[in-house]
C-alpha cells in the first residue's frame, strides 16, 4: 500500500514539474553581474536559458546549500556520539578484564554465564 501512495506521489510531483517547465519555458537572460558593475570591473559574462531550468537549478541549489548547512550544525553532535562510542567500548573492555582477574566461578554453568560477550 505504502509502495503505490509514494507511486502516486512521484506521478503528481511529475506531474506538476512537468506543468511548471512547459508554463515558463521563454528565454531568460542570466548575468554574472549587474551592467553597471560588469562595465567597471569588465565581467561580463552572461546567457539565456529557459526560466524553468533556472528555478529547477535554484531548488537544487537550496536544498544542497540547506543538507550542507545542516551536516556542519550537526557534526557537534555527531563527534560527541563517536567519543562516548569509543569510551563504552574501553569500559566494557577495562570490565571485562576486571571480571577476569577478579572473579573465580565455583561452577562450569556460571563460568559460562559470567563470560563476556564477544561483540
Amino acid at each position: 500500500m505504502t509502495r503505490y501512495l509514494r507511486y502516486a506521489f512521484l506521478i503528481a510531483l511529475a506531474l506538476v514539474l512537468l506543468t511548471v517547465a512547459l508554463a515558463n519555458r521563454a528565454p531568460v537572460a542570466v548575468r554574472l553581474l549587474p551592467d553597471d558593475l560588469a562595465a567597471l570591473t569588465g565581467l561580463t559574462w552572461g546567457m539565456e536559458l529557459p526560466l524553468f531550468l533556472i528555478i529547477f537549478v535554484g531548488i537544487v541549489a537550496g536544498l544542497l546549500i540547506g543538507f550542507v548547512w545542516e551536516w556542519f550544525r550537526e557534526m557537534k553532535h555527531r563527534s560527541t556520539a563517536s567519543a562516548k562510542s569509543r569510551e563504552v567500548t574501553r569500559l566494557e573492555r577495562e570490565l571485562a578484564v576486571l571480571r577476569d582477574t577478579t572473579s573465580v566461578p565455583q561452577d562450569d554453568v556460571l563460568a559460562l554465564l559470567d563470560r563476556p560477550k564477544s561483540r
